[in-house]
Formats: structure tokens, C-alpha cells, sequence
């Protein structure tokens, strides 16, 4: 590994106040929501050794996600994207939720207690998206874009069938136009692939965790449903695609303190 990539991904003071944020926000969640943690917790038998007990997908997930936002932490970077993410986050759930596409075993529409993770996953796909992509050559480019419109316009079908039940909500319009809109105004193609591929990569270990689980279920049934584990790549993107109109925007108005989490169109 080169020194360049060595000096590029690392950890700084910030990363580890990051991290404390992400810490106190778990235990405020368990303090606000106590009867979700006294019932979870009271599922722990204590004629069992406590490692058997262990839900070690949950504590995997949160540690992998851990170490992803810690890596080249920046306020300035991390702050609006994470934002956006939590908006974002807040629009899906709702609209999962209330055209009943999916449930939480809460029956709450949406669940206040989920939103967070939203930005902590969207800032470990960006993670994992800057690890990736020094290590993709600059020749391989237009391969990496000829998938671009086989896997999106595919995933696009997939959603169509995913929403059909909820197509009455408007929320499920707003979601497949914006979606399709995202898709067809694409220009960075190799970018969009890549997040696609590592935000349904991570997706996958979260959907798989919360419905074996039984924390929520989709209309369609699945452990996961494959289109909910692509859903999380596309996600990603859009919440990417969201960050890129803020950029644009901050670099015309040359805001002095915001810096780049993410590089623009390039093409």
C-alpha cells in the first residue's frame, strides 16, 4: 500500500469525538427509549452463559460502522452530509411505513428511533466508497460505467414491483420519481456503481440483522427481500447525488469553511 493511501485514510482527534458522538447517541437513545432496552434485555436468559446470548450481527454491524466514520473525520465535511442523510432517512421510513410496505414491531410510522442510524450507515458507505475507489484504475472507468444503466434501470424495476401495493401513498410517487430521476440525470456513472455496490453490500448485513430479528418486516416477506438490500445502494446514491446539489451550491456562493466530502461530476 502506498504512503499516499496510508496519509489519505486516517484517524484524527476528530475521529474519536466522532465516535463519543456516536456513542452518547446510543446511550440516549437506550435512555429515551428505555422500554425498548428493558425488552430486549429481558430476553437474556440467565442459565445461559452470556457469549451464547450475544447478538454478534448487531454488535458486528455497529462495530464495522464504528470504525468506518472514524476513518478522515471532518466536521466540516461530515456535519451536511450526515444532515442529509437524516432527512433522507426520515422521508424513507415514513414512506415505508405509511403505505405499509413495510412494519416495525413498534407499529410506529415512522419510528423515531431508527432515523439515526441513517446518517451513521450513509457515512460508513462514503467510507467505504473513498477505500474503494484508489483502488480501482483509472482504465477501468468505462467498464465500471457499462454497468451503470443494466444495474440501475434493473434495480428501477425491481422498486416498481417492490411499491406496487403502495401505490395509492404519495409518498411512493415522490419515492419512484425521485429515484428515477437520480437515475436518469446521472453523470459520474463509475461513482454511482461504486456506492450502489458497497451501499447494498452493508445494506445487506442491516436488513439481514433487523428482519431475522424481527425488528421489521417487509409486505413482500424475505430475510432480507433482495430489493431492500438494493434499496440501501440506492439510497446511498441519492443521499450522494443530494450532497453533490449542496456542493455545487456552497462552491458558487464560495463559502470559505466548506470543504468536499465527496468529488463531483467529473465527466
Amino acid at each position: 500500500m502506498s504512503q499516499q493511501f496510508k496519509m489519505r485514510f486516517q484517524w484524527s482527534k476528530t475521529s474519536y469525538v466522532l465516535l463519543s458522538g456516536f456513542l452518547l447517541l446510543l446511550f440516549l437513545m437506550g435512555y429515551v427509549w428505555r422500554p425498548l432496552l428493558q425488552e430486549y434485555l429481558s430476553q437474556f436468559n440467565p442459565d445461559l452463559p452470556v457469549w451464547q446470548q450475544m447478538d454478534w450481527l448487531l454488535l458486528g454491524n455497529f462495530g464495522v460502522m464504528s470504525l468506518l466514520i472514524m476513518i478522515n473525520a471532518d466536521f466540516k465535511q461530515d456535519l451536511p452530509f450526515a444532515l442529509i442523510a437524516l432527512v433522507g432517512g426520515f422521508i424513507i421510513e415514513a414512506w415505508g411505513t405509511l403505505s405499509g410496505l413495510w412494519t416495525y414491531y413498534t407499529f410506529e410510522t415512522p419510528p423515531l428511533w431508527i432515523i439515526p442510524a441513517w446518517p451513521i450507515a450513509a457515512m460508513s458507505v462514503n467510507r467505504l466508497y473513498q477505500i474503494s475507489l484508489p483502488t480501482i484504475k483509472k482504465g477501468s472507468d468505462g467498464s465500471i460505467s457499462s454497468f451503470y444503466w443494466p444495474v440501475f434501470v434493473g434495480f428501477y424495476i425491481l422498486l416498481w414491483r417492490f411499491a406496487w401495493p403502495g401505490l395509492s401513498h404519495p409518498l411512493t410517487w415522490f419515492a419512484l420519481t425521485f429515484c428515477g430521476v437520480i437515475i436518469a440525470s446521472g453523470q459520474d456513472k463509475r461513482s454511482a456503481v461504486l456506492i450502489f455496490v458497497v451501499g447494498s453490500g452493508l445494506g445487506y448485513f442491516l436488513e439481514r440483522w433487523g428482519t431475522t430479528r424481527l425488528c421489521w418486516a417487509y409486505h413482500t416477506g424475505g430475510f432480507p427481500p433482495l430489493i431492500t438490500v438494493l434499496s440501501h445502494g440506492m439510497a446511498s446514491v441519492a443521499i450522494w447525488r443530494v450532497y453533490q446539489v449542496y456542493q455545487s451550491q456552497v462552491d458558487r456562493l464560495r463559502v470559505p469553511w466548506a470543504k468536499r466530502i465527496l468529488p463531483l461530476d467529473e465527466n
